[in-house]
């Protein structure tokens, strides 16, 4: 057991002791002396030699290890080696026999103290590629198979929503270095590249986040520490759309610092080296091939052809109308161009071919096309731009009237040559030995693109601008930061599936697609506002197929660009001035700015105010039209560019006025949609993010991409971002593809209906009484999809029951609504708020009194909401009251006393006033007898002894007496 199995042990890794290994192989040599036959070193050697670790002086051994073990024995004996320090020269290699250093033979090649991996047929020894899914808790996502893939010339990354790790271990012996080349084109792939030292230690950095490639291969360089070096590549896919995503590259990777190497690599083919002791191989030339360890290439025949650095020849097809353009020639002095047929280089097919095409005669004269708009035409035929303050139709330069200023920027709407700061250029997908550096050619009326070497070459146009200034007549502020806008008119014509992109950023190597439009496009308009000065670089790319091939199949499919306008670029010319107000200023003709919230007459440049609440539009206010209505229940800001809402609101809802204060869900808000996963099982959310209202000091929501170079960020009233569980180094989730769906607050209403954007009830059907208040969002970017630009409709729910300040939703999903993410079509967005907060305000119709009955004196009176409640805030309910009182036999004894009184006052008045009815009626009595003895003569006095006034009854002798029954009735009756 010990002869089987001692070998493994003592040289798996290298760091037993050089007494340890000469024990070893002694006792090997003693138990095996008799069993097995001797070694030899012959053409294929059973052993071959290898050094011990070095020890503290720097000694170390040199030991003989077999290839397999139990096949020989008698190993040479161990020998002392070279000093640790020993290393060997570029174009060298360690003979470990000699120990000394030999040149590498011809065909082949060594860095000396280094290694180099430059042929990618399978994965070369010592590297290890695995994938793992980007949700560390995500046990659903199959993400073994998402590996680095050699690929011949070059090892690609995965294409999915994983992660994908290549790693190689490396022990340097002295400081040295990693350097590598790259192909990064596709900013939905992370790329970072790191290194791990012998204690697990990263050696983060800046430059750990690799940048998108430009047009080519990049270079990437590393310092490395002496030691145990770990380097990383690593990528991490997470775009979510159909596209296909275009994997990271890598070639020719290159560790210096392993003090020699024991052997010389082989030149790939395609390469070659002619002499001994070289430290590279040299590509073979345009129509030269070259096997593996070549030392020179061979020519092809003159039937067949082959690209810089090939391995084969391949034959010559039959040229055809796809393997030449047209262009024209640069002005002559009699305004003469010349139309000329170019083959595409490297030409590559044959014209003596059967069926094959000849290059069409070149040198046809034709008018120049006039000069783009700002420029004008010089003696030489070549178009200058008009000095500062003129402007121009192509012709001729003027200068601005007085009261006028040039509309800066570019308009190139005539193609004769390609603008100054415009370059095209070409670059593939895939690895492409093309030499070529053109893709758009100008042709008069539009430019277009040639055709490429491969389909799925990517034909790129570029235009950088130096940044912005607006002009003296408009004022930016927050609200409306606009800066610039582009406008292009282009078509496409495609047989396959073609796809023109449209990029913006920095530059070209920083920049994200903001439109794209697949397969036969007609002739059409697009544009884009412009809000950040970051935004400097626009890009094209027009791309024939996505599917790789080496073979010319769409050649004829192309994309034209008729016309691009974009304005108020620094540096950049004028096609027509317009008016602007005038200042106070000595120079008569200075522009100012008008004063917030005015406009200019048509012809004076006299500033005059727009009426209240209104806004002036961000284009020329040239006019009373400019002055725009705020929305309802919105008012202007200080700058009169755009309206806000201050977080209150009053509305009359039948017959009842209602307050609304949502300031406490003015704070930025995010929410999510539901969990959505891809086919491979990545799971992703679309994050939303709030700023419901406020004046010009609110809180603003913003949207960012944290994993991009870009980082772009969005900010607004609402805007949207894709969110995905991660587990890459340095952040938890991954925020790309953030955008916006409501920059300008349009107006607050309880109508489900404003201006153009509606927002149904039957998204979110209503169950309480009280209104829902709706806040109205505009985002004005178009898309091809939204041609309006996007819109957003929050609706706020009272329900007293919500404590919460995020509970957001979104329309449910039905068999006539699929709004799941928030919208229906992708450019109307509806949410509905649930919050206490955006109950109205509590007044006194919200509560009633409720009075006690009277204990022991005591009366208390108490005021409480009433049910259900639906209000918030407000007034508040009124302090409990007690009163002394008195109760109800007190009242009732009083009621008798006085009932009785009472009684007794009016029996003793009729008594009284029955007497004096007797008194008058005698006296009645008496006078009516007294008239009928004389008609002419009064009656006389009865007695002298009565006078007037005096009282005669108890002296009244009634001649009858009556009884006393005949009393009652009488007295009855009167």
């Amino acid at each position: 057991m010990l002869s089987k199995y001692l070998p493994l042990t003592v040289f798996a890794n290298g760091a037993l002791s050089a007494f340890s290994l000469i024990l070893g192989f002694i006792v090997l040599d003693v138990l095996e002396s008799v069993e097995l036959p001797s070694c030899k070193e012959v053409d294929k050697s059973d052993y071959h030699f290898e050094y011990t670790d070095c020890d503290v002086l720097g000694s170390r051994w040199r030991v003989a290890i077999p290839n397999k073990p139990d096949t020989c024995t008698g190993l040479p004996d161990p020998v002392k080696g070279t000093h640790c320090t020993f290393t060997c020269k570029e174009g060298e290699y360690l003979d470990m026999k000699s120990q000394e250093c030999q040149k590498c033979t011809a065909g082949t090649y060594s860095l000396g103290t280094g290694v180099a991996f430059d042929d990618w047929d399978t994965l070369p020894t010592g590297f290890l590629s695995h994938g793992a899914s980007m949700d560390a808790g995500d046990l659903s996502t199959d993400c073994t198979n998402s590996t680095w893939s050699p690929k011949g010339d070059y090892i690609a990354s995965n294409t999915d929503e994983c992660i994908s790790t290549l790693s190689y271990a490396v022990s340097l012996k002295q400081p040295g270095s990693v350097s590598f080349q790259y192909f990064y084109p596709d900013s939905n792939i992370l790329f970072e590249f790191y290194v791990q030292n012998d204690q697990c230690q990263s050696t983060d950095s800046q430059s750990r986040w690799m940048k998108s490639s430009e047009n080519d291969w990049d270079a990437h360089y590393v310092q490395l520490n002496r030691g145990n070096n770990v380097v990383y590549w690593r990528t991490t896919g997470f775009s979510l759309s159909s596209n296909a995503v275009k994997p990271v590259l890598l070639k020719n990777i290159a560790i210096s610092g392993v003090a020699y190497t024991s052997e010389c690599f082989h030149c790939k083919p395609g390469t070659y080296s002619a002499e001994a002791g070289a430290a590279r191989c040299l590509p073979c030339p345009v129509d030269t091939y070259s096997n593996k360890g070549a030392t020179a290439c061979q020519q092809c025949l003159k039937d067949k052809y082959s690209g810089i650095g090939s391995g084969m020849c391949k034959q010559r097809p039959p040229c055809t109308a796809s393997d030449y353009f047209y262009t024209h020639t640069p002005c002559d002095s009699r305004g003469q161009t010349q139309l000329m047929y170019k083959w595409i280089e490297p030409k590559i097919c044959s014209e003596s071919a059967v069926g094959a095409v000849t290059l069409p005669i070149s040198g046809e004269m034709q008018a120049c096309p006039p000069c783009n708009p700002g420029f004008f035409s010089s003696n030489s035929s070549a178009c200058l731009p008009c000095p500062q303050g003129f402007y121009s139709n192509g012709t001729a330069c003027s200068e601005c009237p007085v009261g006028m200023e040039p509309v800066v920027g570019f308009e190139y709407k005539w193609w004769n040559r390609m603008p100054s700061n415009m370059r095209s250029s070409v670059y593939s997908r895939e690895y492409s030995d093309t030499q070529r550096s053109t893709g758009w050619e100008v042709a008069g009326e539009y430019i277009y693109t040639t055709p490429g070497d491969m389909d799925s070459d990517y034909m790129m146009l570029t235009l950088t601008v130096p940044g912005y200034s607006l002009p003296y007549s408009r004022v930016k502020d927050n609200e409306r930061a606009e800066l610039s806008k582009i406008t292009f008119v282009f078509e496409t014509k495609c047989s396959a599936d073609c796809r023109l992109y449209f990029m913006t950023g920095l530059n070209e190597r920083n920049n994200g697609v903001v439109e794209s439009w697949k397969g036969t496009v007609g002739k059409q308009s697009y544009s884009y506002l412009i809000k950040s000065n970051r935004t400097v670089s626009f890009t094209w790319a027009f791309q024939r197929t996505e599917a790789y091939t080496t073979e010319r199949q769409f050649s004829s499919d192309f994309a034209k660009i008729y016309s691009i306008h974009i304005t108020n670029v620094k540096g950049g010319v004028a096609s027509q001035c317009r008016q602007c107000a005038l200042g106070s200023s000595h120079t008569a003709s200075a522009c100012v700015p008008c004063p917030p919230g005015h406009y200019m007459l048509n012809g004076t440049g006299v500033c005059k105010s727009c009426p209240p609440n209104t806004f002036v539009r961000p284009e020329q206010p040239l006019g009373e039209e400019a002055c725009v209505q705020c929305g309802p229940n919105t008012n202007s800001n200080k700058a009169r560019t755009s309206c806000v809402n201050d977080c209150t609101l009053a509305v009359l809802y039948k017959g009842e006025s209602l307050r609304y204060d949502f300031s406490p869900l003015a704070n930025v808000t995010h929410f999510q949609s539901s969990p959505r996963f891809t086919s491979k099982g990545l799971r992703y959310v679309h994050q939303f993010s709030v700023g419901l209202c406020g004046t010009e000091g609110r809180a603003l929501a913003s949207c960012v991409d944290n994993v991009t170079d870009s980082r772009k960020q969005v900010n607004g009233y609402v805007c949207q971002s894709t969110i995905v569980p991660s587990e890459i180094r340095g952040q938890s989730v991954v925020s790309s593809q953030p955008f916006s769906i409501g920059s300008t607050l349009i107006g607050v209403s309880t109508d489900s209906t404003l201006d153009h954007i509606s927002s149904s009830e039957n998204y979110f059907p209503a169950e309480l009484k009280l209104p829902d208040v709706i806040f109205y969002y505009q985002a004005p970017e178009t898309t091809q999809v939204c041609k309006y630009g996007r819109s957003t409709s929050i609706r706020l729910r009272c329900d007293p029951t919500v404590m919460a300040l995020d509970q957001i939703s979104l329309p449910r999903y039905t068999a006539e609504l699929n709004c799941s993410e928030g919208t229906c079509d992708g450019c109307s967005f509806h949410f509905l708020w649930r919050s206490q907060y955006a109950c109205p305000l509590c007044s006194e119709r919200n509560y009633q009194k409720i009075v006690t009955y009277c204990n022991n004196g005591i009366q208390r009176t108490t005021y409480v909401w009433q049910q259900p409640l639906q209000c918030t805030g407000g007034v508040t309910l009124p302090a409990p009251q007690v009163s002394a009182c008195v109760t109800m036999d007190f009242w009732l004894k009083f009621g008798v006393s006085v009932g009785t009184v009472a009684a007794l006052l009016l029996v003793t008045i009729s008594c009284y006033f029955w007497k004096r009815t007797r008194k008058l009626q005698y006296k009645y009595s008496k006078l009516m007898m007294n008239v009928g003895d004389k008609d002419c003569d009064l009656p006389a006095a009865d007695s002298c002894a009565i006078m007037e006034g005096e009282d005669a009854e108890d002296d009244l002798i009634y001649l009858t007496k009556k009884s006393f029954f005949t009393k009652i009735k009488s007295f009855s009756r009167e």
